[in-house]
């Protein structure tokens, strides 16, 4: 082996190296609360910005015979998932702090570079159990992250029902690992991709491998009908995990489900082409009517991040990769934004409020009665958050729909019927999405009560986050050239 390699892994080796610096850190820092938290995470967010840059400069490589390969738009979204946890790392400085001494802080830090190390190698996998190791590497620690509040009920139960169905999952995907090898004698994208261009009828062997495969990563994404951990795991989890949880490993795993499908199983297209169809109408309808039943805040967020992850499907349909590639990646980069915008609001709510005078939780919806009244500045910029989640105009939301819509019918010209239904259903379901966001914003601005919240004074490190957040949301819609950034390099 040319461990010389190594070298090619430009973004791998430079987080594999910010871990190693917390991993020490953690050891020689100071005892004291306070200033342990602080240290360690100025500490982790400096490496994650160093890693940043590393992204930046990162060629398109093949390594170690094709077990590593990475691209442009891999690059870009392991720009665009290291800048949200970035925006992760800070908004959950207040968390950490409070009540520092039940939680060991290097470890959450050590936890969270562990995991986006996972996703990076499932992204720039060439071979499925690259990707297999990869995906591994990223749900253990989020397990551990899940359960990080230990002393909480509902956080040991949320770990417990992450990590069973993840175990599942796993098991049910390696299942059709195994399938694929036994009818292509390979495990390389290129390899299983010659073996079903050698003929027009599939092997019962072959279409196994591929559903079964699916439902693995159909766990991952949270899509209907495997989302029934999604709800538990998001209420019981800490808020900051949470939105990690929900933004970072979806665009991950969406972005290595769309790789796949193009390098490895693109000959089966009508196979999966209408499981996709089915499995998107299900996860955006089926969550759309869960989540107007919602009154608590975080298993709220659950139902629209399992409708967003099939709006993100959408792009999955299309029939141009280069086009499905941009309109996937600019999608999760306004997703990172907006739904970070909302968990930051309600971590700060959650961590800097008091329980309300009948026992009622501050993640409640109806703890929002009123908002407006005492923190107008968290309720405005909430309520961005919110429209560019509905895809409100003239937020960012709106346009990354659009490019959504217009990637799902894309090369569906000889059959457009059932691409232009699922979009069409999808556009409907817009509506219905508006409605429920818009509840949030009815009890934030409408509704009264005689408790409302006190008054928050938000620390620097929400300010920062709720500041890079609200940036994005305003300009990443209207700065055409991010786009065009996002569209070269899917193309290279």
């Amino acid at each position: 082996m040319n461990y010389s390699q190594f070298l090619l892994m430009l973004p791998e080796a430079a987080l594999i190296v910010a871990l190693l610096i917390v991993f020490m850190a953690d050891l020689v820092c100071p005892r004291v609360p306070c200033e342990r938290a602080k240290t360690l995470s100025i500490l982790t967010i400096l490496l994650l910005v160093g890693t940043l840059a590393a992204d930046f400069f990162a060629e398109p490589v093949t390594a170690f015979g094709g077990m590593y390969v990475t691209s442009n738009a891999v690059n870009l979204m392991k720009i665009i998932l290291t800048a949200g946890t970035i925006i992760v790392v800070i908004m959950a400085h207040p968390w950490i702090e409070y009540n520092d001494t039940n939680r060991r802080v290097g470890e959450f830090y050590e936890l969270i570079l562990s995991t986006l190390l996972g996703m990076y190698m499932m992204m720039s996998s060439g071979h499925f159990l690259m990707f297999f190791l990869g995906l591994e590497m990223a749900s253990v620690p989020l397990a551990c992250l899940v359960a990080f509040d230990k002393y909480k009920r509902d956080s040991a139960e949320a770990a417990a029902k992450y990590i069973l169905v993840a175990t599942f999952s796993s098991g049910v995907m390696l299942f059709g690992i195994s399938f694929i090898y036994a009818a292509a004698g390979t495990l390389y994208y290129d390899g299983v991709l010659d073996s079903l261009t050698k003929g027009y009828l599939f092997s019962p062997l072959q279409i196994m491998g591929l559903v079964f495969f699916f439902s693995g990563l159909g766990f991952k994404l949270s899509l209907v009908p495997f989302h029934f951990w999604t709800a538990d795991t998001y209420q019981g989890a800490p808020t900051p995990v949470t939105g990690y949880l929900s933004v970072i490993s979806k665009g991950a795993a969406a972005l290595t489900l769309l790789i796949i499908l193009e390098k490895a199983f693109a000959p089966m297209a009508d196979y999966y082409q209408p499981m996709l169809w089915v499995v998107i109408i299900l996860s955006i309808t089926v969550a759309n009517l869960f989540a107007i039943r919602q009154t608590e805040l975080k298993r709220f967020m659950a139902f629209s991040s399992i409708s967003q992850a099939g709006y993100i499907m959408l792009a999955v349909i299309g029939n141009n990769f280069q086009l499905s590639t941009t309109a996937l990646i600019y999608y999760v980069l306004v997703y990172v934004v907006a739904n970070m915008a909302v968990f930051t609001v309600i971590n700060v709510v959650e961590h800097k409020g008091q329980p309300t005078a009948n026992g009622q939780q501050l993640t409640a919806m109806s703890t929002y009665d009123g908002f407006y009244q005492t923190n107008p500045k968290l309720a405005f910029l909430m309520t961005l958050a919110l429209f560019s989640l509905a895809g409100i105009p003239p937020f960012a939301g709106m346009f990354s729909k659009f490019f959504v819509f217009m990637a799902g019918v894309s090369g569906h010209e000889g059959y457009p019927f059932w691409s232009y239904f699922v979009v069409f259903i999808a556009l409907i379901n817009t509506v219905v999405s508006l409605y429920y966001y818009l509840l949030i914003v009815k009890a934030m601005y409408i509704k009264k009560t005689d408790t409302p919240l006190p008054t928050f004074q938000s620390d620097g490190y929400t300010k920062i986050a709720m500041a890079i957040c609200t940036a994005g949301i305003a300009l990443f819609g209207v700065v055409s050239c991010i786009y065009d950034w996002i569209y070269a390099s899917a193309g290279a």
